[in-house]
């Protein structure tokens, strides 16, 4: 009895001591965080330094409230494992180590390509592996349907920006309306009932049949659809009221002309930043619509790995996620900078 009592009261202290640390390192981010937002908002040169920071920070608190997850996660036979067998395990895993000497062990293999092994989804099976298994098929998804988005909503949103308040533009409006208001489940799922029977496929997913692919890649492209004709068309309609248009217009330049080659091109420039970050989100998938479909790519795996509590796998997602985040944010000042001449990476002029 009193060693059991012993052993509890060495439990609790552990999981007390872990709690701690999680607060501590939680208060410590936020007491950080407000005042680089605070910071980079008023110099917009360390945006995007303070983006970084808070993705970092995102990770650690993520490493941090995995430790504290039941390390039924890190063993595929936990029941069948004495108390011994389960210390040895996460001894020799390296768990049982002070928290500080895990996250950088952790970065230090992050950074070699170790993301660990997974314990449930695979046993022992890399997670770079896994990931690189899962990571096609939702590239291959996530081009077509960032594809689809840009060649639909970039004419919509030009041709409501042209056509303001005349009955293109009230179509258009009702249509993002419609998909921004209504929740993405709900016609995701009318899309997979009707649009399964028109096309007669099955709801199991077939790679090698191209109408299996038809439905997602209109679902997935939806969200970025409306997204980018609402913000053409606002940006068209700011640009239409500026002083250069209203000259063009006295030099008697045909609308047609202005907006293809005056107002669509300075408009498009606020919106292509956000293009990569949202084609890489694309890309490694979408947990709803893969689920739904059951597609083999990363949302599917995601909810697996989540499902079964296998905490490296789903440690690893976190940081391909991440790292994700960060390109796209990266891409999107490149691709500004390409698009407008007056736009550096050290200085932003003209008004951007």
């Amino acid at each position: 009895m009193d060693g059991s009592g012993a052993q509890e009261d060495c439990k609790m202290t552990d999981s007390f001591a872990q709690a701690m640390v999680f607060f501590l390192v939680v208060l410590f981010g936020l007491g950080l965080t407000f005042p680089v937002v605070a910071y980079y908002k008023e110099k917009p040169k360390l945006k995007k330094l303070g983006y970084l920071f808070m993705v970092l920070f995102s990770l650690l608190l993520v490493f941090c409230l995995l430790r504290l997850m039941p390390v039924e996660g890190y063993f595929a036979n936990y029941e069948k494992m004495s108390e011994a067998q389960i210390q040895a395990g996460l001894q020799s895993m390296g768990l049982l180590d002070p928290l500080p000497v895990q996250v950088g062990r952790f970065w230090k293999n992050a950074l070699h390509g170790d993301l660990g092994v997974s314990h449930i989804y695979k046993v022992n099976a890399p997670v770079t592996q896994i990931l690189a298994q899962k990571l096609p098929i939702s590239v291959q998804m996530g081009v077509l349907a960032m594809l689809l988005s840009l060649v639909l909503g970039i004419p919509l949103g030009l041709v409501m920006g042209q056509y303001k308040g005349r009955w293109p533009d009230k179509l258009g409006t009702a249509l993002i309306v419609l998909i921004q208001a209504v929740p993405a489940a709900v016609y995701f799922l009318y899309i997979q009932m009707y649009g399964t029977s028109v096309l007669g496929v099955g709801l199991l997913f077939d790679a090698a049949n191209w109408r299996y692919w038809v439905l997602p890649v209109c679902s997935m492209s939806l969200a970025n659809l409306a997204f980018y004709a609402m913000w053409l068309r606002r940006y068209m309609v700011d640009e239409s009221n500026k002083d250069y248009v209203k000259l063009a217009r006295a030099k008697g330049v045909s609308e047609n002309n202005i907006a293809l080659h005056h107002v669509f091109r300075n408009a498009m420039v606020p919106l292509v930043q956000y293009i990569p970050s949202a084609f890489l989100n694309t890309v490694v998938g979408s947990i709803y619509i893969e689920s739904l479909y059951s597609i083999p790519g990363m949302g599917g795996l995601l909810v697996t790995c989540v499902q079964r509590h296998d905490n490296t796998l789903v440690q690893g997602i976190v940081l391909l996620y991440a790292c994700v985040g960060i390109i796209g944010l990266i891409l999107g000042d490149l691709l500004m900078v390409l698009i407008d001449p007056r736009i550096s990476l050290g200085k932003k002029e003209g008004g951007r």
